[in-house]
Formats: C-alpha cells, sequence, structure tokens
C-alpha cells in the first residue's frame, strides 16, 4: 500500500486589492467594524479585463504547484477541482484547467464542498494514490466571489467577507509510510444546508422564472449566511475533527508544528488556537489581507507559510475546514 504526499505547491492571487475603505465608499461599513467581526483589512477581487476566471487563476496556481513538483504536466493523472464559484454551470472546472494546461487525456473531476472543498479534495486524491490507481494528481481549490456579491449595504454582512483567489498542489506517491498525508477525516450535517448558502438560481427556479418575477426584494441569488450559527458550529466542529485526527494518529495537540485552518474568520482560528493553546508561530492565518477564498483558503495559506520557511521536512502539519453544508474535515501531514 502506497502513501501520499504534497510534492508541489502553488497560488495565485488578482492584482486588484480591494481595502475596507474601499468597500465603506460603496456600503455602510467602516475598516474597524470589518476588522472587529472578521479580522480581514483588505482583500483581492477579479478586476473587468485582467483576463482572470475561477478556471484561470486555477491555471496559474497550478502552473507553478508543477513546476516545483518536479514533474512534467504529462505526469498528472487526475485532476480535482474544488470551487463552488465554476466558470460554468456545466462542465465543471477540472476539464477547463485540462485544456487549458494541455494536459493530455486523463479523468477531471469537480468537488462542490465549498469551504471544505480542499480538505474533501486532498482526502480524495490521497484515497487513489494509495490504492494505485494513481501517481501524481493535481488538486486545485479556486474561486471567484467577487462578481456574485450584493455590494450594498444589505449584503454587507456577507460581502465584505469573501476575496478572489486559487492555490494547488501535486499529491504524489510517497514510499516511505512515516512521511505524507497520514489521515483524513471528513464529515457533513445537511440539516444546516440553508444556514450557508446560494438558494438560486437552480433547477427549480432557473434564471428566466427570476428575470419574469421582477420581484425587487428577491435576493435568493446572492450569498446567505446565518452567522452566529455557522460560527457556533465552526468551533465545535473545528475542534473535534482536528482532536479526531491528532488521536488517529497517536498524537497531541503539542506536536503541531503548524496548523493551517480554513480562512473563515479571524475570531473562528483565534478560538481554535487557544482551545489547542498554540503559540502565534504553530497557526497560519492571512485571512486579513485575502479575505475567505472558500476553497482557496487552504492551499493558499499552506502555500504562503511554505515559501515563508515555517513549514519544513519533518513538521507536523494539521489542514482543518468548516464551512457550507455544513461541511467539515482535518488532514493531518507529517511533511
Amino acid at each position: 500500500m502506497y502513501n501520499s504526499r504534497i510534492s508541489g505547491l502553488g497560488m495565485y492571487v488578482p492584482e486588484n486589492i480591494v481595502s475596507n475603505d474601499d468597500l465603506s465608499k460603496i456600503m455602510d461599513t467602516s475598516n474597524e467594524w470589518i476588522v472587529e467581526r472578521t479580522g480581514i483589512k483588505e482583500r483581492r477581487h477579479i478586476k473587468k479585463g485582467d483576463g482572470n476566471s475561477t478556471a484561470k487563476m486555477g491555471v496559474k496556481a497550478a502552473k507553478i504547484a508543477i513546476e516545483r513538483s518536479g514533474i512534467n504536466k504529462d505526469e498528472i493523472d487526475l485532476i480535482i477541482f474544488a470551487t463552488l464559484s465554476p466558470d460554468y454551470y456545466f462542465p465543471g472546472g477540472g476539464v477547463l484547467v485540462q485544456e487549458q494546461l494541455q494536459i493530455k487525456t486523463c479523468p477531471a473531476m469537480d468537488i462542490r464542498n465549498q469551504c471544505s472543498g480542499f480538505i474533501y479534495s486532498i482526502a480524495t486524491a490521497d484515497q487513489f494514490i494509495k490504492s494505485g490507481m494513481y501517481k501524481n494528481i493535481l488538486v486545485i481549490g479556486s474561486e471567484n466571489h467577487s462578481g456574485g456579491l450584493d455590494f450594498s449595504t444589505r449584503g454587507r454582512a456577507v460581502s465584505v467577507i469573501f476575496g478572489d483567489g486559487a492555490g494547488a498542489a501535486i499529491i504524489s506517491r510517497e514510499e516511505d509510510p512515516e512521511k505524507g498525508i497520514l489521515s483524513s477525516h471528513l464529515y457533513s450535517e445537511g440539516k444546516f444546508a440553508e444556514e450557508l448558502t446560494l438558494i438560486g438560481p437552480n433547477t427549480n427556479r432557473w434564471v428566466n422564472k427570476i428575470i419574469k418575477s421582477n420581484d425587487p426584494d428577491d435576493v435568493s441569488y446572492y450569498p446567505y449566511m446565518n452567522g452566529q450559527l455557522v460560527f457556533k458550529n465552526a468551533v465545535v466542529r473545528f475542534t473535534e475533527v482536528i482532536m479526531e485526527g491528532l488521536n488517529k494518529n497517536g498524537l497531541s495537540p503539542e506536536q503541531i508544528d503548524m496548523l493551517i485552518p480554513h480562512q473563515a474568520n479571524l475570531r473562528i482560528s483565534q478560538f481554535v488556537q487557544k482551545k489547542f493553546g498554540l503559540s502565534d508561530d504553530k497557526v497560519y492565518n492571512n485571512i486579513q489581507k485575502y479575505g475567505n477564498t472558500t476553497a482557496g483558503s487552504i492551499p493558499i495559506a499552506l502555500t504562503e507559510a511554505w515559501q515563508d520557511g515555517k513549514i519544513k521536512s519533518g513538521d507536523l502539519i494539521v489542514l482543518a475546514a468548516f464551512g457550507s453544508g455544513f461541511t467539515w474535515g482535518s488532514t493531518i501531514i507529517r511533511w
């Protein structure tokens, strides 16, 4: 039985920086209001004419990850693309990445688990490699949120949180059973599906029906979030699923070298950090400058932490996420 490891990492964020002060000019908010509630100071948004889309940002991140992994793009056996904001309703982003990277015929699949998308994707890639079916898998988390947010005072509670960007990883076969991905732990609780959601348009309510309704109060095509409920569930599930991963591998919180949580809200990350008694140098947060990039947040943060020299060979790395669905999960890695 094979093990798997992350052999290459890459990230891309648009050049266009949107500060809290920029948002205060188009909605009733302020830098102080946003920082106090989320920790976010700025985020990146796709700008018209910059040539970006969800798939194209994923491609830019993937090119860096492939180069760093040392493999040729035609050695990729499978593409897994995690997003809630695909370029098209269908087909998914995985095949668009395949075409844009000019990768030879291989399977491509999309994973729609929102904030937990990268964790679910890593777990999927890990199992394909452990089974011996594939050797090198490209995993991407990418989001274009800015094109679908309500940038009015009505939508500020959600719209100030999200940014655009992509992260990518190459998951490769590893012969050493003591190194690489040790385990992943995945969960969902569908009774909360509509507490963090984008209802329409959908197959029960196509775009033409929304247009014909001509209802100025219909905001179902914007994201909705029950913020307090999400926060309360997130801090519990983060803690549970991280402990499960540690216990599975006979490890303790004191042995964590780097925790990289999904960048949902700095207050959630700080709560989890305090719960596990981790020092600041053992938790990586970059939501302050990128906002919540959903499926892109963990691979972007993981890439930055590695680039900054905060992750070294032999380190114990913990990834964890919670989000829409509700879905959540953790991955334990020996780097």
